[in-house]
């Protein structure tokens, strides 16, 4: 006989339902151990300068908040290896940066020199903007090591007295610096006999540091403050 119409067998009403082992199937992958993956892709560029060392350390941060919510939510998050990876990467490229910057913060000062900064070059609030303030005059005829910017002008190479400026903003986009921000270099540096190229680069320069105001044919409103007998560090 042929079969009936009820004669197949019934399907459990149950089949289509997943099981309780697939339920991790479904778990989503953690949003913050993303975001810390993402971030520990880069935060190398930690080092190139104490700034970036902010990359790593945000990658560390997300990390460890994508492994806590992992752990208070395991039905719902996975991605635990991913955020455990970041967590060592970021970790490691922040204390390796730290270490490289400490280092060469410390080799970079010549013996018998000082460090100056553009802070110490700057009026008090009140004062005339091309006041030269004691802490300036202080440093008078020392030696120093000062950080800037190169102010780019006509001549690309070969380059043996330049403008030294506080920030990329003033020499980069065609601003004028405050005259207090800026100092005029020359160079007598026996590794660049020939004088060195422009960088927009950071530029450490060494040398003897002296205030007087002069003119100068690269900025209007001249200078106050000179390096002489500098060379690059």
């Amino acid at each position: 006989m042929g079969n009936g119409l009820f004669d197949s067998p019934l399907r459990s009403p149950r089949g289509d339902r997943p099981s309780p082992g697939d339920a991790d199937d479904y778990r989503s992958l953690s949003g913050a151990a993303i975001a810390a993956a993402a971030v520990a892709l880069i935060s190398p560029v930690a080092l190139f300068g104490w700034s970036l060392l902010a990359v790593p350390a945000i990658g560390g941060v997300l990390a460890t908040v994508a492994l806590r919510e992992i752990a208070r939510r395991p039905e719902a998050l996975t991605g635990r290896p991913l955020a455990s990876a970041s967590l060592i990467v970021s970790t490691l490229v922040l204390v390796t940066s730290v270490t490289v910057h400490a280092r060469e913060y410390t080799m970079e000062l010549p013996e018998g020199f000082e460090r100056l900064s553009y802070a110490s070059l700057q009026p008090a609030e009140g004062e005339s903007a091309a006041h030269v303030p004691e802490a300036a005059r202080g440093f008078d005829g020392r030696r120093v090591l000062l950080k800037g910017y190169m102010y780019p002008g006509k001549q690309q190479a070969g380059i043996t007295q330049f403008l030294l400026v506080r920030d990329q903003g003033d020499c980069c986009f065609g601003g004028n610096p405050k005259i207090t921000d800026r100092v005029l270099v020359q160079l007598d540096d026996p590794s660049h006999p020939a004088g060195i190229e422009f960088t927009p680069r950071l530029t450490k320069v060494a040398g003897r540091f002296r205030v007087e105001a002069v003119g100068s044919s690269e900025l209007a409103g001249g200078v106050l403050y000179h390096i002489d007998d500098a060379f690059i560090r």
